[in-house]
């Protein structure tokens, strides 16, 4: 097993640095049989308890929080593999197209 990554000296003490990959993205959603808050929440609800099972990741509901038939959720991964990020974003993305009850508007992740 390698590491990768840098050393450094900060007063005194020295530091050990490692790559550091942060994913960060966001899911828009429609829901059109939402006929109430408290039926989009479920969906949305369910939606991102799967995600944070699934996957080592931050998520929330970021957008329309009192809209009935919209929701944009939030997630956020760290991880010194890439590829282990690459994988989870498939993943969330089979999470979200699995739910029958929302309809993917848009899916974008990137690295930062």
């Amino acid at each position: 097993m390698s590491l990768t990554g840098r050393a450094g000296v900060i007063s005194g003490f020295r530091l050990w640095v490692a790559d550091m990959h942060v994913m960060v993205g966001s899911i828009e959603l429609l829901l059109p049989g939402a006929g109430s808050l408290k039926e989009k929440r479920h969906v949305v609800k369910s939606i991102v308890g799967r995600i944070r099972s699934r996957v080592n990741a931050s998520v929330a509901e970021t957008e329309f929080q009192d809209v009935w038939q919209r929701s944009v959720i939030g997630v956020a991964m760290v991880s010194s593999d890439r590829q282990l990020l690459d994988k989870q974003v498939s993943i969330i993305r089979t999470i979200v197209d699995d739910n029958a009850a929302a309809e993917t508007v848009e899916f974008l992740f990137e690295y930062v």
